[in-house]
């Protein structure tokens, strides 16, 4: 066995010092460039009559003071918000002063339910009070006249009374939509001895449900009932209805506002007389007593309802 080797040397000592190296890198800065433009100073203090460097930092020791101020960046230089004292016309304006206008509460009649637009989301309604009718009129035709798939209007709020009366007594019903089959499936689906027939008038119903979110909005949902007879409650509506009444008592006017949805096999057009036929039936009068029986016997869930009757009193014009 080898003998352990022995290190002739003595220990060694670490003389290591700890120093900051932020203030010798910002030292030697300042010094590298006082070097740099010492003759330039120097000339520039004597032209102001000056005995040396210092006298002339001291006279434009403001001046340093505001550029330096102006060189900071906020979390490399300085910190990241910079406290600033208000000015003397910011305080004193009354309309910063002012507290704003607490949040309304939860569960207040002013607050809408998490994803409901009253007429606040697309008009300032303090402002257009002061509007008359025929101008809130033409605003709401404005607001929305730029989305193809919009539907807009406005209608009486004596009207719509009725028919919001109408909506909590049966809140849901269906409707029919008039559909023109194509040659084949109208030759298929033709009596014997009628195959001649080129196209064949038929009709598509639609599920329709009134909901109340807010105390000044009514929602409006039409669903095919092919669809909703599928899915039930998870059915996804191809158009919703907004009616929104912030304006009845002041201006006897409610506006109503939608959309149709997109790859729906509904058009705009198809909507429009969905809600034309539905105020055919909501709307109660002493000469659409046979609408309001058809109501009655759909709530009911009476089996005397008959689609022919649906169809045939949904294509009156009156």
């Amino acid at each position: 066995l080898r003998p352990p080797c022995l290190s002739l040397r003595g220990p060694q000592r670490r003389w290591a010092q700890v120093q900051d190296v932020r203030f010798h890198v910002t030292h030697d800065n300042q010094e590298r460039i006082l070097a740099k433009y010492r003759e330039k100073l120097e000339s520039k203090a004597r032209e102001k009559g000056l005995s040396d460097i210092q006298q002339l930092k001291e006279q434009y020791k403001d001046r340093i003071a505001e550029l330096r101020q102006q060189a900071i960046v906020p979390g490399a230089t300085g910190p990241l918000t910079a406290t600033t004292s208000p000015s003397p016309s910011t305080s004193a304006s009354p309309s910063a002063s002012a507290s704003p206008p607490p949040p309304p509460q939860p569960g207040s009649p002013s607050a809408p339910p998490p994803g409901v637009k009253t007429l606040s989301s697309f008009l300032d309604v303090p402002k257009i009070r002061t509007l008359p009718e025929k101008e809130i009129q033409a605003l709401w035709r404005l607001r929305h006249a730029s989305n193809p798939q919009s539907i807009h209007f406005t209608l009486p709020a004596t009207t719509f009374s009725q028919l919001l009366a109408s909506a909590k007594q049966h809140p849901s019903f269906v409707l029919p939509v008039p559909r023109e089959l194509p040659a084949e499936e109208a030759a298929a689906a033709a009596p014997q001895g009628q195959q001649g027939a080129t196209s064949q008038q038929a009709a598509e119903l639609h599920y329709l449900q009134f909901s109340h979110p807010h105390v000044d909005t009514t929602t409006l949902m039409f669903t095919t009932l092919a669809e909703f007879k599928l899915r039930g409650e998870f059915a996804s509506p191809h158009t919703t209805i907004t009616f929104h009444q912030e304006l009845a008592q002041s201006h006897n006017l409610v506006l109503g506002q939608g959309l149709v949805v997109e790859n729906k096999n509904v058009t705009v057009h198809d909507a429009r007389w969905l809600v034309m036929c539905m105020q055919k039936f909501y709307v109660q009068s002493d000469q659409n007593q046979a609408r309001s029986d058809l109501l009655d016997m759909f709530t009911r869930g009476d089996s005397a309802f008959q689609v022919e009757r649906l169809i045939d009193e949904a294509e009156k014009i009156l």
